[in-house]
Parts: structure tokens; C-alpha cells; sequence
């Protein structure tokens, strides 16, 4: 997403917001110390997958299953995939060229998770550049030399 912006000195900001499909190194939090990497989630789905397909292989034929236990199963095997979909990390950019001596060019950058959250983000980011002319110092962007 990119979105122009002038702030309340004149200069004029462009805000980009741009998913991260691997972990950039500030977001690698104590998830990663836990986790182990993607072994255990290969392991996770190769059971599940193996156990759902025992399930369906071992069902005599004279039995009806239900709708919501497929729909059960289905949550199950979608769950994770779709969390981590939902929870990738988002770079939020905010640049300006500069114009004067007065105000040199900048460069703010900072990592959030989620795709509600970076918009939020950058609508804040931008609220703030109109408002008081560069982002907050004390929210997620930091600024680049």
C-alpha cells in the first residue's frame, strides 16, 4: 500500500506498507527460542493429516458423519496456515525527499504484525506527519540515517 501525505511543514511523505514473507531480524522475538524452526510444525501437520486420513479410511460405510464434524476437521487442518497467513510481518516505510537545507531528506522505518495492525499503523503515521510534520518518535517507526 502506498499513500502520499503532506505534512504541516509543506514537505510531502510517502508511506508505503509492504509484507514481510520471512521474519526480518528486528521481529525474531522469543517465539523463535521456543519454536525450533519448521520441524515441529511439519511433524504437527504430517499427524494430523495421517490421523484425519485414519479417520476417513476407517469408517464403515453405514455411518453418517455429521457436516459440523467435517467442518471440524477442516477448522483444524486450516487453523495454523491461516494464523500464520494473518500474522506476517508488515514493514511500515515513511520517506521524504527533503526540499531545503531547512529539512533534509528522511527515512522512518519500522516492523508490525498483522494486516489490521499495519494499517492502523500507517493511518496513525500519517495522522501524525499532517498533525506535527514526522512521525512519532515513540511509535513503531524508527528513523534511518
Amino acid at each position: 500500500m502506498n499513500r502520499a501525505v503532506r505534512g504541516s511543514d509543506g514537505r510531502r511523505w510517502t508511506l508505503k506498507t509492504n509484507i514481510e514473507w520471512s521474519d526480518p531480524l528486528q521481529v525474531d522475538e522469543w517465539e523463535l527460542d521456543v519454536s525450533g524452526g519448521r520441524s515441529p510444525g511439519v511433524v504437527m501437520g504430517t499427524i494430523v493429516f495421517v490421523m484425519i486420513a485414519a479417520f476417513l479410511l476407517w469408517t464403515p460405510t453405514a455411518v453418517i458423519v455429521p457436516i459440523w464434524v467435517v467442518l471440524a476437521l477442516l477448522v483444524l487442518i486450516l487453523f495454523f496456515p491461516v494464523r500464520w497467513l494473518v500474522r506476517r510481518p508488515w514493514t511500515v516505510i515513511a520517506d521524504t525527499p527533503g526540499d531545503t537545507d531547512e529539512h533534509p531528506p528522511e527515512r522512518w522505518v519500522g516492523v508490525v504484525r498483522g494486516a489490521l495492525t499495519a494499517r492502523q499503523e500507517s493511518a496513525r503515521v500519517a495522522r501524525n506527519i499532517e498533525l506535527y510534520a514526522e512521525p512519532d518518535m515513540n511509535g513503531a517507526l524508527q528513523p534511518v540515517e
